[in-house]
């Protein structure tokens, strides 16, 4: 019997390539999967299927994970408030891990004796999907022949024609990742310092002129409705507010961090709904979380997109700040209302029963009725102790 090999399959050049090789150069059974985390249509996942066969597929799957990776990791991202570097939404890349995770686990399913993936050397899925395979699975050895054998697209190319395998490979300007929590985009101006993508390099166009308002509604820290419609289904809202901002081209921008590899590197990103989403809800907490809640919710919201990042989602640790994560958005309810424009939003406020502005002990710079004068003085008094000891003793020593 042949030897089963599980491809993480996306109907591009170097998977292509992989399927013609382990099947036909190291006579494996090969199955094909791709794991769907929002980034596929219907139609997509129509034409990887037929290629898949095409390429001598022994059999292939469409895993679908779009809601496990919203309930384990997006709302989680949202709740923590995060952006890498303070930029990046962790698109496309927070994905692959949950990825890793469907295919790994369908290669044990089927008792398969490898799992392979198209990773090359030079970025950062090589490592999430090796680590995530090598820690749920040790005993199912990894395939990477791209990576392995480096080979040029001119070679891998004409090995297909060669093994009968004709279709249009031709090199895209730019490579485009989608996701449900955005889009990368990957392109000569992304490997440079000093340069920006053209308008014409993103996928969605900018459609609207003039403004518009968007609301959206948080319960307990998670997404409920938009535009006054309400809806239990988390992924079709934020695929709707991504629809809504990125008419006007909202979301766009450039990402430049440091790899798991380390090395620096530069990518652009289109993330319509991530960013009103994570933005309404930070400026929602700003109302009803206390300034502690909000310290601490940045710093391990800023660990958590860090270890996300770093392939490290099966670390417990992560279990355990998700915890603390979820336990602040008990009184992160209410609406938040944004003005969008084209390619920038602005925050108009929130309407939230939990608002702490909304109290009778005062208002900012205008009146104090929780207090009087005489508290605030012997208030300041006492907390300027220390440092009239502090410059005291300064003067004494000079």
């Amino acid at each position: 019997m042949k030897e089963k090999v599980v491809l993480a399959f996306s109907g591009g050049l170097d998977t292509s390539f992989c399927v013609k090789y382990l099947s036909e150069e190291k006579g494996y059974d090969v199955y094909t999967a791709v794991a769907n985390t929002g980034g596929f249509s219907d139609d997509d996942l129509q034409t990887i299927e037929k290629k898949a066969y095409q390429l001598g597929a022994v059999k292939h799957v469409v895993l679908d994970v779009t809601k496990d990776y919203y309930d384990k990791c997006i709302r989680y991202m949202v709740f923590g408030n995060v952006l890498r570097n303070g930029t990046y939404p962790i698109s496309v890349s927070s994905e692959r891990t949950f990825q890793a995770i469907a295919i790994i686990n369908y290669a044990k399913e089927i008792g398969a004796d490898y799992v392979a993936h198209g990773s090359t050397g030079a970025g950062n899925d090589q490592v999430r999907f090796d680590l995530t395979f090598s820690v749920l699975a040790p005993e199912i050895k990894i395939l990477t022949p791209i990576r392995d054998l480096a080979l040029s697209r001119e070679y891998e190319i004409n090995y297909l024609k060669e093994h009968g395998f004709e279709a249009d490979f031709k090199k895209m300007e730019y490579s485009i990742n989608k996701g449900l929590w955005g889009t990368s985009i990957g392109g000569k101006e992304t490997l440079k310092s000093d340069q920006t993508l053209p308008e014409e390099a993103y996928p969605s166009k900018v459609e609207k002129e003039g403004e518009e308002i968007l609301t959206i509604e948080f319960e307990q820290g998670e997404i409920c409705g938009v535009n006054g419609q309400r809806n239990s289904d988390k992924i079709a809202l934020i695929n709707l507010v991504e629809k809504i901002g990125s008419q006007y081209g909202i979301g766009r921008d450039m990402h430049v961090g440091d790899t798991i590899i380390g090395i620096k590197g530069r990518v652009a990103f289109e993330a319509a709904a991530p960013m009103l989403i994570i933005n309404a809800h930070k400026l929602l907490e700003k109302h009803v979380l206390t300034k502690w809640q909000q310290y601490w919710k940045e710093q391990l919201g800023n660990w958590y997109g860090m270890f996300l990042h770093e392939a490290q989602y099966l670390e417990p640790v992560m279990r355990d700040m998700e915890k603390f994560l979820e336990n602040s958005q008990q009184n992160v309810t209410g609406t938040v209302i944004l003005k969008l424009r084209p390619y920038c939003f602005t925050l108009v406020g929130v309407d939230s029963p939990f608002d702490m502005m909304k109290t009778d002990m005062g208002e900012y710079g205008e009146v104090n009725k929780g207090w009087t004068a005489d508290d605030v003085k012997g208030f300041t008094k006492i907390l300027s102790n220390q440092l009239k000891i502090y410059y005291t003793l300064q003067k004494k020593n000079q």
